[in-house]
């Protein structure tokens, strides 16, 4: 049976910030981000968007009512998680007016967790052929004012419908991973934002991607030169490319063709920023909207990682039709967004919900949005659908 990606759409939040302009009001060279960083812009989502709105956003573009009707499990991967109790994905499911009689969790492991959710939901429609399972790769990226990872921030979710005989790439059972327990990247529970070890996480990054990747080769046969492309997750754009670079070593033909269809597959990301979970995907929607060079039938290799650390490699195969599936206007949205400057995107990025003693939201600013926040009430968060 093939299993993998049926259908797969994206949101972003309405705002964004060129990274030129935080670099002039920074008093940093802005090619220290265009081309240290290989980002260009950065998404801003306000206080009334988070990772149950925007995955909600992602889901309703690609799913139809026959989708929402068959639907049996819902599972969202985030490290922004909106409860330390409640998953994000039971809102979602709410907000979509999906079948009732699904299973609905979360998965955490910071940017590796979509990853888990899109082997599990394989597992399933392996056991149960005729289910649809709906994952959604769901963050919001956020280091503080004038922090080091500042112009890596981003915000955005991925969704991905994945059944039998898809529509787009069927998912190839060779996947290899690895778990490492370092400390690169984490979050405690009373901290606002994430603690780094920038060098050291980098390091093992690209060290858990070249070690997998030779097990990889053990196990399957497989070489470099197999793929059309290598989709990396995307913390920012130039770790990628060292990525592809750490893996490609000695074959400079490979280097050239891979480093080429790389650029394809960055093109959102650099607009969007880090998206943690679904970086990777982004990039995937990335190279198969825009990319000319790859075709049906070719195979495109993964590398997820998320700190800690755990990581993993597998592969996808792209099936006739396949662009069919896709969108032809994304950058056009995406130009669409408002732009903001330095200073309201300051305080647009990092407003705090402000709450009573009762734990009810205090001038929750209004969203037009198609899923939005609308209030908090008894320290319950209100969700609305347009």
């Amino acid at each position: 049976m093939n299993i993998g990606i049926d259908k797969i759409g994206f949101s972003a939040p309405n705002y964004v910030l060129d990274l030129a302009d935080l670099a002039q009001a920074r008093n940093i060279d802005p090619n220290k981000f265009k081309l240290g960083l290989l980002q260009s812009q950065m998404a801003v989502s306000p206080v009334t968007q988070d990772i149950v709105t925007l995955g909600a956003q992602a889901a309703q573009a690609i799913l139809s009512e026959e989708d929402k009707a068959e639907i049996d499990m819902v599972i969202v991967g985030t490290e922004s998680s909106i409860d330390q109790s409640k998953a994000a994905s039971v809102f979602i499911h709410g907000l979509l007016d999906l079948n009732p009689f699904a299973r609905s969790i979360e998965i955490k492991e910071a940017c590796y967790g979509a990853t888990a959710g899109l082997v599990l939901a394989m597992s399933h429609i392996a056991q149960h052929p005729n289910s649809k399972v709906l994952v959604i790769a769901s963050d919001i990226a956020k280091y503080g004012i004038a922090s080091a990872g500042e112009p890596t921030q981003g915000a955005g979710a991925i969704a991905m419908l994945v059944t039998a005989d898809p529509a787009i790439m069927i998912l190839q059972d060779d996947n290899v991973c690895q778990t490492r327990d370092i400390m690169d990247f984490w979050r405690p529970n009373d901290d606002k934002y994430p603690r780094v070890d920038g060098k050291f996480s980098t390091e093992q990054y690209t060290d858990c991607l070249t070690t997998t990747f030779d097990q990889y080769k053990k196990r399957t046969g497989k070489e470099l030169a197999d793929f059309a492309a290598v989709c990396l997750h995307i913390p920012f754009s130039k770790q990628g490319l060292k990525g592809i670079q750490a893996l490609t070593t000695e074959d400079e033909e490979t280097l050239n063709r891979l480093s080429e269809r790389f650029q394809e597959a960055i093109v959102y990301n650099k607009l969007v920023g880090n998206i943690y979970t679904g970086s990777i995907f982004l990039s995937l929607l990335s190279l198969l909207e825009n990319s000319q060079t790859i075709e049906a039938g070719d195979d495109i290799l993964f590398y997820s990682y998320g700190s800690g650390a755990v990581c993993e490699i597998f592969s996808g195969r792209l099936v006739p039709g396949y662009k069919e599936h896709l969108q032809t206007d994304r950058l056009e949205k995406l130009k669409q967004r408002t732009p903001l400057s330095v200073q309201d995107y300051e305080k647009i990025f990092f407003e705090e919900i402000q709450t009573d003693e009762k734990g009810n939201a205090i001038d929750l600013p209004k969203d037009d949005a198609a899923f939005a926040l609308i209030d908090i009430q008894d320290f319950k968060r209100i969700y609305r659908k347009n």
